[in-house]
């Protein structure tokens, strides 16, 4: 099968978490012997980010992690039909703008690939009218990263039908990491979250650290002056951007992590977690998560994680998992096993071919 995918970026993770879940998924469908093909504009907003912020080298770190990893570059004179022409599967991802998607799926039409269109996004609850733009007549499914989004799909009437496909680790790059050097506390991989986590960010993340004096590492973009000032009152040192790659080394030398949710999530589409959370127990860190409803069972909260339903909830926790090594250590297998049980590329590749075998595709 040769499988085409439009993505907003996949050289790019600048802001752009659906680069971390589809390099997994492309790379597992090429060990099983398919061909793929990434399709990503070369004005894009996450890679254009990145290239002002870190400059060409992150190109390069890609390209090393990602060794096989076909990526083409188009611009606007592109000729899109005939990179569509021999294709089996066509995926595209919900950050393209509208009349890219009306165009392909029109080539769907006239064509004999399949196409699906992937929303892993809030933008189905939170702007309704941007998906609506969408013209997904002629695409063959909707891959929804949870149930809740694929509901909604299935009553908005957008599209034909929806199929439920949750992110995954890609356990090639996330897994556990020895580190003999000392650690640090904890430590924070995420983006501030334009508005929709900052209250959050400073109860579950930066005031029970500040009261633990907890040390440890903060990683991500935009972040705005104000949230600058208030890591500067805590020991936590912000580091900015860090290739996603790179991230289960940064576990490694910390003791724990934190995973706090955006509101619309929490509000409008209960069941779905970011990838951080995959990501954070396939590399055997203890986890600690601010209230989120995982109304799909993805997880076994209290014994795959922690949960704070507070602050004060959060800070005990955090103290609890520093001084009590087992209990960490308990919490750590737990969340691997998930992991490796029902979250890996691997299983949602599985899923995929699935999904496409039942549209009638070529797999």
């Amino acid at each position: 099968m040769k499988l085409v995918l439009y993505a907003h970026s996949v050289v790019s993770d600048w802001n752009n978490g659906h680069a971390h879940f589809m390099r997994g998924v492309l790379t597992d469908l090429q060990a099983r012997g398919h061909e793929t093909l990434v399709l990503e504009p070369a004005d894009g907003w996450s890679r254009a980010n990145l290239l002002s912020d870190q400059g060409r080298a992150p190109l390069a770190r890609f390209a090393q992690a990602f060794p096989t990893l076909r990526v083409q570059i188009y611009d606007n004179d592109f000729h899109h039909a005939a990179a569509v022409a021999d294709a089996d599967a066509v995926i595209v991802h919900e950050w393209n703008p509208p009349d890219l998607v009306a165009r392909l799926g029109r080539l769907r039409a006239s064509g004999h690939f399949t196409l699906l269109f992937h929303d892993f996004h809030h933008r189905g609850v939170s702007d309704q009218d941007a998906i609506e733009a969408m013209k997904l007549e002629h695409y063959d499914g909707i891959l929804a990263f949870g149930e809740t989004l694929r509901a909604r799909y299935e009553r908005q009437g957008w599209g034909r039908r929806a199929f439920t496909w949750h992110e995954a680790a890609d356990t090639r790059i996330f897994r556990p990491l020895q580190y003999d050097g000392p650690r640090d506390d904890v430590v924070w991989i995420g983006n501030w979250g334009d508005g929709e986590r900052t209250q959050e960010l400073l109860d579950f993340l930066i005031e029970p650290v500040r009261r633990l004096e907890f040390t440890g590492t903060i990683h991500g973009v935009r972040y705005p002056d104000d949230a600058l000032r208030h890591l500067r009152e805590t020991r936590l040192s912000y580091r900015g951007w860090i290739a996603n790659a790179d991230v289960p080394a940064a576990f490694a030398r910390h003791r724990m992590t934190v995973h706090i949710p955006r509101r619309p999530y929490v509000d409008a589409l209960p069941g779905i977690p970011t990838i951080r959370v995959f990501e954070a127990l396939a590399c055997g860190i203890p986890l600690v998560c601010a209230p989120w409803n995982d109304a799909e069972n993805l997880f076994r909260p209290g014994v795959d994680y922690l949960v704070a339903h507070d602050p004060v909830e959060m800070r005990r926790h955090l103290n609890l998992l520093r001084n009590d090594a087992t209990l960490a250590g308990a919490i750590v297998q737990n969340g691997l096993d998930r992991i490796r049980e029902r979250h890996t590329c691997a299983h949602r590749v599985d899923e995929l071919l699935a999904i496409l075998h039942a549209l009638g595709g070529r797999t």
